[in-house]
């Protein structure tokens, strides 16, 4: 037995702030931001109103009203966040609770910009059990609280945002890869009441190295070569990791559809909120072969194909 995408949802928090915004209080430019980067915007969160679990109520909501159900169909709500703004209760537990879903089992998941890609992997688990009829799996972030803005070398990088999906059992099968390189945990960190740290050349070299890693291996335990795979969905971290792994793959970059440009790195946001987006404009269509690929602070690391 294996498992299907039913619906999926994103949401943004409406304020947007440029390249050209960040010049206003840091050393940097536009073109070297882009140059580095790829990135031009990102939303970010304001006041008390936008927060992690309003960002993925909303996603939520949109991914339940796509897959047809309502919130009394869904058995299981997993979160992935690593920007919880309480330590209890979980943010899981909170949507469940704004969706009106209490019939539904609850807990979050932290393996930062892996966390969603985990999430889809814990779900197939309980669905293919028999456990679990419906699963809505939500990957929620409010990155701008923990960054430090006058850092060039991280503020330019995040963003804030939500995307979720709706899962269920199926006929087709998803096939996972994961793994974490604990050693190497101190490159991206971030201590209990401070900002993030980060090793951008250790992280770099880390994804660059890791991710074709494991989506070969993906590849191979589905019995798929890469050139059959329609598109990758990766997480949205640096348009030159991205690249890099196109070219390690050697695989055309036409095949890695991105939205870093507008959004930035939104953690385990990412790749929901990307899938969602490719979804919803017609660039993903039924039968296709899609990987999902995501690396983070961990370092943790994963990648999944399946047919949408």
């Amino acid at each position: 037995m294996g498992i299907k995408i039913l619906g999926t949802g994103s949401a943004l928090p409406e304020k947007v702030v440029t390249n050209f915004d960040l010049m206003k209080t840091m050393d940097t430019s536009d073109e070297w931001i882009r140059e580095r980067t790829g990135i031009g915007a990102r939303h970010v969160v304001t006041g008390s109103f936008d927060t992690e679990t309003t960002l993925g109520t909303n996603a939520a909501r949109r991914a339940i009203e796509a897959a047809g159900l309502l919130a009394c169909d869904i058995d299981l709500i997993l979160v992935a966040t690593c920007t919880a703004d309480d330590r209890l209760p979980c943010v899981a537990c909170k949507i469940q609770a704004a969706l009106g879903a209490g019939q539904a089992a609850a807990f979050d998941i932290n393996a930062a910009c892996a966390g969603f890609l985990i999430g889809l992997s814990v779900a197939e688990g309980y669905l293919s059990s028999g456990a679990f009829a419906n699963v809505l799996v939500v990957g929620t972030e409010t990155v701008s609280k923990i960054i430090d803005w006058s850092d060039r070398g991280s503020a330019i990088l995040f963003g804030d945002g939500a995307g979720a999906c709706v899962v269920t059992r199926s006929d087709s099968a998803f096939t996972f890869a994961l793994g974490a390189d604990g050693e190497g945990g101190d490159a991206l960190r971030c201590s209990h009441n401070s900002t993030v740290t980060m090793d951008g050349q250790a992280v770099y070299r880390f994804a660059t190295r890791t991710v074709p890693k494991v989506i070969n291996e993906v590849l191979a335990k589905a019995g798929m070569k890469a050139s059959e795979v329609d598109k990758y969905v990766l997480h949205q971290a640096n348009m030159r990791i991205i690249g890099s792994i196109a070219k390690g793959l050697k695989e055309p970059i036409e095949k890695f559809p991105t939205n870093i440009e507008n959004v930035g790195n939104m953690s385990s946001a990412s790749i929901p909120v990307l899938l969602d987006e490719l979804v919803r404009d017609g660039k993903i269509v039924a039968g296709e072969k899609i990987v999902l690929a995501g690396f983070g602070a961990g370092l943790t690391y994963g990648a999944c194909v399946m047919e949408y």
